[in-house]
């Protein structure tokens, strides 16, 4: 079993014999980097062979027990894919994968016991006994760092140039998947706000305003708003400033070059 480096020999302070893990630092652009983890819809769902394939790929090529698809969100990490472990989440702090993001590189840590920032996690000292890890940061198109693929052995060891390169391979792979789930999901939403305004739309013939889904009256800019990410900005045409403004429809009905000689 193994065990958290303690001090013998002298009197040490508490601090010195219990030493808290090495946290991860927060990127400067965490709000953005959670922004586009959310956007993608994935945390919390069910398991997916697609993703499912990729961790049993990744753990084959690098001759490993565990690999993971490692989402971190604000305060914890949560496992899109796992295989060789039984956990779907841990605690962010405890996280390999959190230091993982802070760069664009493969972090490769070979013995975590021997690496200060990991010597004393909870995850080294105890199950799961990471001593080996590699881990690709999933990079979005957007260039925002929102986890990895990473592999784990519970002995010291390396990886060779060819079997990182597969792994990043099938990291890129991830993000693609990630991808084409998150333009699927618009292209839906697209189509259901199509078939909506496809229907026949009941307009008062007076006020104009339109009946939404439930019954209720309102104005075409709220019901359009209900079915469409869009904003309005307002005018007056030429029919009502003739009508409520007669004062300035020279104006109103004067072309672009004529005012520019006024």
């Amino acid at each position: 079993m193994n065990r958290c480096p303690v001090h013998h020999g002298t009197l040490r302070t508490f601090e010195q014999v219990i030493r808290l893990p090495m946290p991860a630092k927060v990127s400067p652009r965490e709000t953005a980097r959670l922004e586009a983890l959310k956007d993608y819809r994935i945390l919390d769902t069910e398991a997916e062979q697609s993703y499912d394939d990729i961790t049993f790929l990744a753990a084959q090529l690098c001759d490993v027990p565990v690999a993971l698809i490692s989402l971190v969100d604000a305060d914890r990490q949560w496992f899109k894919s796992r295989f060789g472990l039984d956990v779907s989440e841990t605690s962010r702090d405890v996280s390999f994968c959190a230091h993982a993001i802070l760069g664009d590189k493969t972090l490769v840590v070979k013995d975590a016991r021997e690496d200060e920032r990991f010597r004393d996690n909870a995850l080294v000292c105890s199950e799961p006994n990471i001593v080996f890890y590699a881990g690709v940061p999933l990079c979005t198109p957007s260039g925002a760092r929102i986890g990895s693929l990473c592999v784990i052995d519970r002995r010291p060891r390396e990886l060779s140039f060819l079997q990182i390169r597969s792994l990043e391979t099938l990291a890129h792979q991830v993000v693609l998947q990630l991808e084409l789930k998150r333009v699927s999901d618009q292209l839906a939403s697209a189509l259901q706000r199509i078939d909506v305004m496809e229907q026949l739309i009941p307009i008062c013939s007076y006020c104009k305003g339109i009946r939404n889904d439930q019954g209720y009256w309102g104005t075409v800019e709220a019901f359009i708003k209900s079915h469409d990410n869009v904003e309005f900005s307002h005018g007056v045409c030429n029919a009502c400033m003739a009508k409520y403004f007669p004062e300035v429809v020279p104006f109103a009905e004067g072309s672009p070059e004529e005012d520019d000689h006024n």
